[in-house]
């Protein structure tokens, strides 16, 4: 099993969604996140900020702001994580800046609370 976390645009929520149920899987969390990427920052206004000089806090403007974000995290078995990867990359890549990341990472164990069931069962 693997746990995939996306982290898209808010607006790209519902299309996400969608085709993930296209795909087959229906069982996700969607957290609602704030972030940016490194391209977004530039180190020495940020730097001033922290020491509080004023002109550098007018500098880093919008480039230092959270932007709102959806975070999804998906559980799956091992075969559909290429699918699950597929599916949300495609969805949301626009060739911009702030399309998303997305994180693949093992998962050890999950328990299905109402049954008892563990492992691939528990998921499926």
């Amino acid at each position: 099993m693997k746990e995939v976390i996306a982290v898209i645009r808010m607006n790209m929520m519902n299309k996400t969604k969608k085709a993930l149920q296209d795909a087959g899987v229906v069982a996700f969390f969607a957290h609602e996140a704030f972030g940016r990427g490194k391209g977004l920052v530039d180190a020495k206004p940020l730097e001033g900020a922290r020491k509080g000089i004023e002109e550098a806090v007018a500098v880093l403007g919008e480039k230092g702001k959270l932007y709102p974000k959806r975070m999804l995290t998906v559980v799956v078995t091992d075969d559909l994580v290429s699918e699950v990867v597929k599916v949300v990359t495609d969805v949301n890549r626009t060739g911009q800046p702030g399309d998303g990341k997305i994180f693949v990472l093992p998962m050890i164990d999950a328990v299905r609370v109402r049954t008892g069931e563990k492992g691939a069962k528990s998921i499926e």
